[in-house]
């Protein structure tokens, strides 16, 4: 009886954790913003489209604006976290795939299209800037900041200083081409 009682306090935690909705890289059908996400997505013109965006940056200089991008190089100034971030801007689907009709099958779906090159300024959480998940090639962000006044990345697209992201490592989320192979 006692090593029973044991292992059903240790594994309360576990069972809590999975029923706690969708965790760290948002295994839902839609999207779960995550605590201090929340107050951003907000605040952020998340209607705001990258072409106009790219086109007319004076008219959203004074806004915090929110993209979705994969990673195509990372910059990271030597021993700090602070990074120059080369993007790909990804269409967010709103209804993300899944394997089956749990939510835990579920990863976040983005467009498999490229949308046009960004590049975020931005300091990285250590658990984001070393090791097998750091933010690299391939890996997606959301992105929620502030355009650069005048500056503009090698590819022609627009600087943003993120003042705030979300990151899924590789494998972590999936494009529109997966598709054929996850049922919606």
């Amino acid at each position: 009886m006692r090593r029973s009682l044991a292992t059903a306090v240790t594994a309360l935690p576990l069972l809590l954790s999975a029923c706690g909705g969708a965790g760290r890289y948002g295994y839902a059908q839609t999207y779960v913003a995550l605590g201090d996400e929340e107050s951003w997505v907000a605040r952020a013109n998340n209607e705001a489209v990258y072409d106009e965006v790219r086109r007319m940056p004076e008219s959203y200089r004074s806004q915090t604006l929110s993209f979705f991008g994969v990673v195509t190089g990372v910059e990271a100034a030597h021993g700090s976290t602070s990074a120059r971030v080369s993007i790909q801007i990804r269409t967010h689907q709103t209804r993300h795939l899944c394997d089956d009709e749990t939510d835990r099958s579920c990863r976040v779906t983005v467009s498999a299209r490229d949308g046009g090159p960004l590049t975020a300024v931005m300091s990285l959480r250590p658990d984001d800037a070393a090791g097998e998940n750091r933010v690299q090639v391939f890996s997606l962000l959301r992105i929620f900041g502030s355009l650069v006044p005048g500056e503009y990345d090698a590819a022609g697209g627009p600087v943003i200083r993120a003042d705030f992201y979300r990151h899924w490592p590789r494998g972590e989320y999936v494009t529109t081409d997966a598709a054929s192979a996850m049922r919606r």
